[in-house]
C-alpha cells in the first residue's frame, strides 16, 4: 500500500470511515497480522468523526504535533479538521459555543506546558456552564518526565493534571496506547453524564504519535450517551396533581428547557400559567409571549419579580434552572426559594439548591412535559381535536413555521416596551449623541432577523442585553438552538471575552444563520485576537463592540459603591480602524442615526466579519443592583 504522495514526510493517513481505512489512506507500516499501523492521534480522529464532530479548536506546538498530523490526514479526505485559534482560552471558548449550537461535545486541544494552562480559564467557564467538552493536552515524552524539560508539564513539574482536576468532569493522563480506548469512552460518557461539562486527557508525545492499539470500529458512541428516557410514574402524578391543585402557578424556564421548550409551553398554555425565564432560559422563548412576563435574576425585569411575588401565586414550577447567584435573584427567598417551589431536572445535583422545594422531580424534561400535555388534554379536554392530530402526526401547520412552533400574531413593540423595558431609563433619545446602549440593544433586536444568535459578553454587555435585547420572534413554542435558542450568556464562571470565541464557533456550527456578538471594548483588548479567526474562516459574525473607554461594570460598580475610582479607565479605540487593519469591516456608531446608515442584510452574508464601534453614553448605568446587593454595596 502506497501513502498520499501529498502527505508531509513522517505521516500517514487514515481511512475515509471512523470503522475502516481505505487502500490510500493506509499507513505504510503494518502490524503482524497485516492490520494498518494506526497512530494514538489518528484513533482520537475516529471517536470525534464517530461523534459528527466537524472541528478541533487548538493552537498546535511540538508535543502536541501528532494530534495535528492526525487532524491533516482527516481534514483531506472531508473528516474532522483543526480551527487555528489565536490563544487556547479562545479555542475553549470557541468549542463551548460549538457545543452549545449543535448539541455534540466541543473539542479542543493544546500543546504542554503554557499551551494547556492557557486552556484553564475557558475549561473552567464550560465546567460551571455544564457544556460537554472533551480537552486534550500535550506532554513531554515519557523518558523527559522529572528531568526539567521544555515546558514539562507532569505532576514533577508544573503538574496540568493537577490543575485540571478541579475543573473537569473526568480527568485522566494516558500513559500507554492500550488505555487509549478506555480512557476516552469514559472521557466521554464523564462529559455527557448529568452534570455534564469538560473531560481531560494528557497525553505525552510519544504515545501520541505511537502505533494505536486498536484500529478496528469505534463504539456505538450515541448509544453509550444517549440520556435515559423516562420518569417515575408515581412522581408524575404527584406533580400533576400540585399543577391541578395550583390556584395561581408561574413557569420559571431555565437554560436547561431547550429540548422540553414546546411541551413546557403548551403545559403552561393549558394551565393558563404566567411565564419567566432566568437568564440563562431568555432565548428559549419569545419575549412576545402573551403570557411572558420577563426575565428573573441579574438585569432582569420588575415585571418578573413581580408575577412571582404575587401573594395569590401559590405555585411555581422551575425547569431546568440551576439556581445558582444570576438566576435565583440572588437567592431571593420570597419570590423563588420558597415552599411554594417544585423543581424540575435532569441534573439532580441541582436539587442542592433548592432544598426547600416542595416537590423535586429527576426525569427528563421532554419525556415529563409530553406526558404533562397528554394527561392535562385528556382530563380538561376529552376528545381533544388537538390530542388526536399529535397522536396521528396531522397537526394543523398552518399557524406554524418550519419548525412546527406555532406563532405568534405580530407585536406591538411600544406595548413591549411599556411591559419590560421602561424601568426608569430613558432610552429613547432621537438621534442625539452619544448612543443610549439601552436603544442600541432594542434597534440590533429590530434590524437583525429573526433567527439570529445573540451572545452577549460579560460586564455591562450582558446586562444590557439581558434587559433590552428581545428579539422578535412570533413562536409560541420556544426558540432555537439545542443549549440556549436565540439568546445565549455565560453567567455564572463569566469571563471576559467568552462571547468573542464562542461566537466564532457557533458561526462554525451554523454558516445559514446570523451570529451577533456584543462584547465591551475591555474585553475585545483582552481577547479580541479571535476576531481574525473569523476572517480566516470567511464567517460573517457581527461583533458589536460597548465602547465607552472603560472597564464599564467596575467603572459604574465603584460609583454604586462609593469607592475609589480607580484601574477601569482604557485609552480611546478605533475598533472600526482596528477590525479593517484585520481584515475585517468596520464601523463606527456614534448614534442612532447612524445605524440607520448602514446595511444589516450585507453584514449577514458577508463572506467575513463586521465590527461595529458602538460609542455608547458612559454614564448610562446598566441594570446591576442585584449585583451589588450580593457585594454588600447596595444604597
Amino acid at each position: 500500500m502506497s501513502s498520499n504522495p501529498d502527505a508531509p514526510e513522517g505521516t500517514h493517513e487514515v481511512g475515509d470511515r471512523a470503522g475502516g481505512l481505505s487502500g490510500e489512506d493506509r499507513r505504510s507500516g503494518t502490524d503482524a497480522s497485516g492490520a494498518p499501523d494506526l497512530e494514538v492521534g489518528d484513533r482520537i480522529v475516529q471517536y470525534l468523526e464517530r461523534l459528527g464532530v466537524e472541528y478541533v479548536f487548538g493552537v498546535p506546538g511540538g508535543a502536541i504535533e501528532p494530534l495535528y498530523n492526525a487532524l491533516a490526514r482527516s481534514a483531506r479526505r472531508g473528516g474532522p479538521r483543526p480551527v487555528l485559534a489565536r490563544h487556547e482560552s479562545g479555542a475553549a471558548f470557541m468549542a463551548d459555543g460549538y457545543a452549545r449550537e449543535t448539541g455534540r461535545i466541543g473539542v479542543c486541544c493544546a500543546t504542554t506546558g503554557p499551551g494547556a494552562t492557557n486552556l484553564i480559564t475557558g475549561v473552567a467557564t464550560s465546567y460551571e456552564n455544564e457544556i460537554p467538552l472533551l480537552v486534550i493536552t500535550a506532554q513531554t515524552t515519557l523518558s523527559t518526565l522529572g528531568r526539567r524539560a521544555l515546558q514539562e508539564s507532569s505532576d514533577t513539574a508544573v503538574d496540568t493534571l493537577g490543575m485540571f482536576r478541579f475543573c473537569t468532569r473526568y480527568n485522566s493522563f494516558v500513559s500507554h496506547p492500550s488505555q487509549l480506548d478506555h480512557k476516552l469512552v469514559a472521557a466521554l460518557l464523564a462529559a455527557h453524564r448529568r452534570p455534564r461539562g469538560p473531560s481531560h486527557l494528557t497525553v505525552p508525545l510519544d504515545v501520541l504519535r505511537g502505533p494505536a492499539a486498536r484500529a478496528d470500529s469505534v463504539p456505538d458512541l450515541e448509544r453509550l450517551i444517549a440520556v435515559p428516557q423516562g420518569a417515575d410514574p408515581a412522581a408524575l402524578s404527584r406533580l400533576e396533581r400540585e399543577l391541578l391543585e395550583a390556584n395561581h402557578l408561574v413557569i420559571v424556564i431555565g437554560g436547561g428547557s431547550g429540548h422540553a421548550i414546546g411541551s413546557i409551553l403548551e403545559v403552561a398554555r393549558l394551565l393558563d400559567a404566567a411565564i419567566v425565564a432566568t437568564p440563562h432560559g431568555k432565548g428559549l422563548v419569545s419575549a412576545y409571549h402573551p403570557k411572558f412576563r420577563g426575565v428573573f435574576g441579574f438585569a432582569g425585569h420588575r415585571s418578573a419579580s413581580e408575577a412571582l411575588s404575587d401573594p395569590t401565586v401559590d405555585r411555581v414550577l422551575a425547569v431546568g434552572a440551576i439556581l445558582g447567584e444570576f438566576a435565583s435573584g440572588a437567592w431571593d427567598e420570597r419570590a423563588l426559594l420558597n415552599s411554594r417551589l417544585i423543581h424540575i431536572d435532569d441534573t439532580a445535583e441541582h436539587f442542592a439548591r433548592s432544598p426547600m422545594a416542595r416537590l423535586h422531580v429527576h426525569a427528563d424534561l421532554p419525556t415529563v412535559f409530553d406526558r404533562l400535555v397528554e394527561r392535562l388534554h385528556r382530563r380538561r379536554y376529552p376528545g381533544s381535536v388537538y390530542l388526536r392530530a399529535r397522536r396521528q402526526g396531522t397537526l394543523d401547520r398552518a399557524d406554524m413555521d418550519g419548525d412546527g412552533h406555532h406563532r405568534l400574531p405580530m407585536p406591538d413593540p411600544d406595548a413591549f416596551s411599556m411591559r419590560f423595558r421602561l424601568d426608569g431609563e430613558n432610552h429613547d433619545q432621537g438621534d442625539a449623541s452619544p448612543l443610549k446602549p439601552q436603544r442600541l440593544m432594542i434597534e440590533l433586536a429590530r434590524r437583525f432577523p429573526f433567527s439570529t444568535r445573540f451572545l452577549a459578553d460579560s460586564g455591562n454587555s450582558f446586562a444590557w442585553a439581558i434587559h433590552y435585547l428581545h428579539p422578535f420572534d412570533r413562536r409560541v413554542s420556544g426558540g432555537r438552538g439545542r443549549e440556549g435558542g436565540l439568546f445565549r450568556a455565560c453567567l455564572e464562571f463569566a469571563p471576559m471575552g467568552w462571547a468573542i470565541g464562542a461566537a466564532v464557533g457557533t458561526a462554525l456550527a451554523r454558516r445559514d444563520v446570523p451570529v451577533v456578538c456584543i462584547t465591551g471594548d475591555g474585553s475585545l483588548l483582552m481577547n479580541g485576537q479571535e476576531l481574525t479567526v473569523a476572517v480566516a474562516e470567511s464567517l460573517p459574525v457581527v461583533f458589536v463592540v460597548l465602547n465607552d473607554a472603560a472597564l464599564g461594570m467596575v467603572r459604574h460598580g465603584q460609583r454604586l459603591a462609593g469607592s475609589e475610582p480607580i484601574a477601569h479607565c482604557l485609552p480611546p479605540v478605533d475598533f472600526a480602524a482596528a477590525a479593517r487593519a484585520m481584515g475585517a469591516d468596520g464601523f463606527v456608531v456614534g448614534c442612532a442615526a447612524d445605524l440607520e446608515a448602514l446595511d444589516f442584510e450585507a453584514m449577514c452574508i458577508r463572506p467575513g466579519p463586521t465590527v461595529l464601534d458602538c460609542r455608547i453614553d458612559p454614564d448610562e448605568v446598566p441594570p446591576m443592583g442585584m449585583r451589588m446587593k450580593v457585594l454588600g454595596t447596595d444604597s
